[in-house]
């Protein structure tokens, strides 16, 4: 079984400079990454998508094939999904074309081999799914209201109806997605051209640090000097 894991690494970076070869404990961030896919029993292959020279180099010393990504392909406001689609065009021109596909984005580098191991083994074992996320709960939905970006609230469900907190059964449990885990069957992404199908399974873990801002890299580090 032909398992690819995708890594989607740019060179620009709003919040953070230069932040997938920006050093973690002394290794560039995105080498987390393909050290997971390949220290993974699963994964056959481990491929990282960029049109940056510096992080091809990074990748190639780690380990990683390198599929080079063209310029539109890596703007800011570019979404995972194309450029999972182009890297997966571009190894079909070679007849290379996997059973699953795995998503891992480098900003969660305390996701490692094992943590991808166990997530595939619980999709696999969830036949009626056809992908499969990481996440945690963020408890139930009662009295849950959403900010958009304008400051407008807007409930979760018709809170002229809503359920009374006694009302346990009409309440439902809610979920984020923690950037760490994606996969899915070649032919389920090529349906939806997306890393999410329509009948996803949540691999539920404990919350994991993606990082976003500065102050992620202390977090991360101190978890990492904790864990040796």
């Amino acid at each position: 079984m032909e398992i690819l894991a995708i890594i989607p690494a740019r060179g620009g970076s709003k919040g953070i400079k230069r932040k997938n070869v920006k050093l973690l404990k002394g290794k560039p961030l995105v080498a987390y990454s393909i050290e997971a896919g390949l220290n993974s029993k699963y994964v056959t292959r481990t491929v990282v998508s960029t049109e940056d020279n510096e992080i091809k180099e990074v990748s190639l010393k780690f380990g990683a094939e390198v599929i080079d990504r063209p310029d539109e392909l890596a703007q800011d406001e570019t979404k995972t999904a194309p450029v999972m689609y182009h890297v997966l065009k571009e190894l079909e021109k070679t007849g290379y074309a996997p059973d699953y596909v795995v998503l891992l984005q480098p900003t969660c580098p305390l996701r490692d081999g094992e943590y991808i191991d166990k997530a595939l083994e619980f999709f696999f074992k969830n036949k009626n799914a056809d992908s499969c996320f990481s996440g945690h709960t963020l408890g139930t939905t009662h009295a849950k209201w959403s900010i958009g970006k304008s400051g407008k609230l807007n409930p979760l469900y018709d809170y002229h109806k809503r359920p009374r907190r006694q009302d346990e059964d009409e309440h439902y449990e809610m979920i984020r997605e923690n950037g760490a885990f994606y996969a899915l069957s070649y032919e389920t992404f090529m349906q939806y051209e997306d890393f999410i199908g329509n009948n996803p399974c949540v691999y539920l873990t404990d919350f994991i640090t993606d990082i976003d801002f500065e102050h992620d890299f202390d977090e991360v580090e101190g978890k990492l000097n904790e864990n040796n």
